[in-house]
């Protein structure tokens, strides 16, 4: 495990969170099994198409709102659930819901933002699997504009804690360096 962050919540990383054998055919499962599809966010007064594909899986009560869209999740598949139940003990969290991103190149991203919309609670536990493609992941402070980058590995795990949504912003960025796809399966609670 590297921590990353350990003052205003905790950002901390695990690598080598999956074997590569795991990671491998997980990708290669939720590439083709996952329903992903593309969707419009209404962000500063704008509505726009997001730069990704999105899927959202979860307990029957886990819906979620964020950017101006609501997710009614999908039922979960048998990977996902034996994913999350890994993710769960490891991390010795609950968690009911699962939001997917398919990175497809180097053009697709994720802006700044928090994860601390309300169905989240006030200090959310979030873990990030990461599989295919590495991709940077920028985080920043929402006061002193301190910067930590790291790049996620095929197979890692990021896990985001205590008031860390409060006080950073994250987010994925475009680059111009080539990129093959990347699928990013964001684990959470959400309180109903």
């Amino acid at each position: 495990m590297n921590s990353l962050i350990d003052h205003d919540g905790t950002l901390n990383l695990y690598p080598d969170f999956l074997p590569k054998h795991d990671a491998d055919r997980l990708y290669e499962f939720f590439l083709d099994e996952l329903a992903w599809s593309a969707e419009y966010i209404h962000m500063f007064g704008k509505t726009t198409l997001a730069p990704r594909l999105v899927c959202w899986y979860g307990d029957q009560e886990a819906s979620y709102n964020y950017s101006g869209v609501d997710h009614t999740p999908l039922p979960w598949t048998e990977s996902l659930a034996r994913l999350k139940t890994k993710v769960a003990v490891s991390t010795q969290q609950p968690f009911n819901s699962v939001l997917g991103n398919l990175y497809r190149n180097q053009n697709d991203s994720m802006g700044w933002h928090s994860d601390d919309e309300m169905e989240l609670g006030e200090d959310p536990f979030i873990a990030s699997i990461s599989l295919g493609e590495a991709r940077k992941f920028k985080a920043r402070h929402k006061s002193t504009g301190e910067q930590v980058e790291v790049t996620l590995p095929h197979g890692s795990m990021l896990t985001m804690s205590g008031p860390f949504q409060r006080y950073w912003q994250h987010c994925v960025p475009k680059t111009r360096k080539p990129k093959t796809q990347r699928i990013n399966l964001t684990f959470r609670y959400i309180k109903s």
